[in-house]
C-alpha cells in the first residue's frame, strides 16, 4: 500500500493524540514520548508499505490503517503496557474531536437505505478472499426491524497484529466499536463474540435508539 493518501492523512490527524496519550495514559515523560512517536512513524510507514493495495470499493481500508498506527506505537514503546492500559490508550488516542464529528455524521445516516445498501455491498464484496488484511462479513438484519448485525468472519486486524507478534492487544481495538457507536448517537452497540478473543466470529450489532 502506498503511504501517500489516506495513511499519511491519518498520521497527520491522529499522531499528536497518540503522542499525548503516551504521557497521559501510559506515563511516559515528554522526551520519551517524542522519541517513541518518531520511532512509531518509521514503523508505521514500514507496516503500511508492506500491505497490499485495497480495492477501491473496500470500505474497511481505514480499519487496517488504524491498526497499523496503533501497532506501530505498541512496537515502539520501551515497555509493553497491560491490555487494560492499551485499551484506554487507543480509545483516548482515537476519540478526538474530528473522530467524534465523523461518528455523529455517520450516525445521522445510520439505518437509512444508503447505509443498508453499503452494508450489503460490503458483504457481497468479500474483500478478504483476495486481501487477507481486509474483512469478510455477513449483513444480518434483525427480524423485528430494530437494527442489524454485521457479522465478521475474517478480520484483517487479527491477521496483521498476529503477524506483528502483538495478537494479545487485538481486543483493545475491538473495544473502540462501543465508543464509536455511542458517539454516533443513533444505535446501541451489541456484541457477544470477537475473533480476536477466540470467538467463532465478530458480531457487531447495531440496535436503533
Amino acid at each position: 500500500m502506498k503511504y501517500a493518501g489516506m495513511p499519511s492523512g491519518m498520521w497527520l490527524l491522529f499522531s499528536a493524540s497518540f503522542k499525548k496519550q503516551l504521557i497521559c495514559v501510559l506515563g511516559l515523560d515528554t522526551q520519551s514520548a517524542k522519541a517513541c512517536t518518531a520511532k512509531a512513524h518509521l514503523k508505521y510507514k514500514e507496516i503500511i508499505t508492506a500491505l497490499p493495495e485495497f480495492e477501491k470499493e473496500d470500505r474497511f481500508k481505514m480499519n487496517s490503517v488504524n491498526c497499523a498506527m496503533f501497532s506501530a506505537f505498541l512496537l515502539s514503546l520501551p515497555q509493553k503496557p497491560s491490555l487494560e492500559n492499551a485499551t484506554l490508550y487507543y480509545n483516548r488516542a482515537m476519540m478526538i474531536a474530528p473522530m467524534r464529528w465523523f461518528c455523529q455524521l455517520s450516525g445521522k445516516s445510520k439505518f437509512t437505505d444508503k447505509d443498508i445498501a453499503g452494508m450489503k455491498a460490503a458483504a457481497a464484496l468479500r474483500a478478504a478472499d483476495r486481501n487477507p488484511y481486509s474483512f469478510n462479513m455477513d449483513y444480518l438484519p434483525y427480524p423485528d426491524g430494530s437494527g442489524y448485525e454485521a457479522r465478521f468472519l475474517h478480520c484483517g486486524i487479527c491477521t496483521l497484529m498476529r503477524e506483528l507478534g502483538i495478537a494479545s492487544y487485538i481486543p483493545a481495538m475491538c473495544k473502540l466499536d462501543y465508543a464509536m457507536s455511542e458517539a454516533g448517537r443513533a444505535s446501541t452497540f451489541i456484541r457477544k463474540y470477537t475473533l480476536g478473543s477466540g470467538g467463532p466470529y465478530c458480531d457487531c450489532g447495531y440496535k436503533k435508539k
